[in-house]
């Protein structure tokens, strides 16, 4: 069988026939986020489908595409549809968006997502920025034999949200007029939404904000010394005994909504880096 790095290899040398500058970040589009790629300049658009080795997305609100262009003037990439356990991917597949832009040359990874809140002090349309998480997906991205060209065997997680790009975001969020919370994510594989009894464990474990994505992909970047910035958009609340039910186009409604601010909190962050 064709390993990792080969196949990533296959991968670039299909991107750089098409796109030939190097992303400086990349950003992983949540559920309901696609519009930052209306912001983008001199746009390259890939569809999955043609990249080799490149998965396909089947959930609802993504699109199974990259995007390359300039966002606040440097160059960037962003992945519009990404992958989940339960689509029945495995956690290479997950992580294969971002492993191919590292290999591409990014330094800095954003991730957003969106999540159901158990912290009574949110609300819906409310961001919160990550400060740390907790993997409760039963796997992960670096299980089975290290390729020690993606990364060390045993890579440090003690801190897997770069404070500095924390607190630029906290900063351009208020510039915003956003409601902006630090948080922690509790990852689970779904597809189901939380039942009360697992919103009121998310909670005693120490969690903020909980949803199906993200961590693996922040698993993949620290193992191969990516900064990572990460979002929650809170897309409904689990209060003290009055749990509502949510659906796949309430969560994606309530994430539109603030999704264009959230761009260009983004933006500014980026704009604010030293590289630029």
């Amino acid at each position: 069988m064709i390993d990792i790095h080969a196949r990533l290899d296959e991968s670039v040398e299909y991107v750089r026939n098409l796109y030939a500058d190097t992303p400086v970040a990349g950003i992983v589009l949540g559920s309901g986020l696609s519009s930052l790629s209306g912001s983008l300049e001199e746009v390259v658009a890939l569809d999955g489908n043609i990249i080799p080795h490149y998965p396909r997305a089947t959930a609802p609100g993504h699109r199974g595409r990259l995007l390359f262009g300039k966002l606040a003037g440097l160059p960037v990439c962003l992945v519009d549809g990404r992958f989940h356990r339960y689509e029945g991917h495995d956690f290479d597949t997950i992580v294969y968006p971002v492993r191919l832009m590292i290999a591409l040359g990014i330094q800095t990874l954003v991730v957003s997502n969106a999540a159901g809140a158990v912290n009574q002090q949110f609300h819906c349309g409310d961001i919160v920025i990550l400060d740390d998480h907790i993997n409760m997906m039963w796997g992960s991205p670096l299980r089975g034999s290290n390729d020690e060209r993606l990364g060390p065997r045993f890579p440090d997680m003690s801190c897997p949200y770069d404070p500095q790009l924390a607190r630029q975001a906290r900063t351009a969020a208020a510039a915003e007029g956003l409601q902006a919370h630090r948080g922690i994510y509790l990852a689970l594989s779904g597809p189901t939404y939380e039942t009360p009894a697992e919103y009121r464990m998310v909670r005693k474990l120490g969690a903020d904000v909980v949803g199906m994505s993200t961590v693996p992909e922040v698993i993949a970047a620290r193992h191969a010394g990516i900064r990572v910035l990460g979002f929650s958009v809170v897309s409904n609340v689990a209060m003290d005994g009055a749990i509502e039910s949510v659906s796949s186009d309430d969560v994606l409604a309530t994430v539109a909504s603030v999704a264009p601010a959230i761009g260009r909190v983004v933006t500014s962050v980026l704009a604010s880096e030293p590289s630029s």
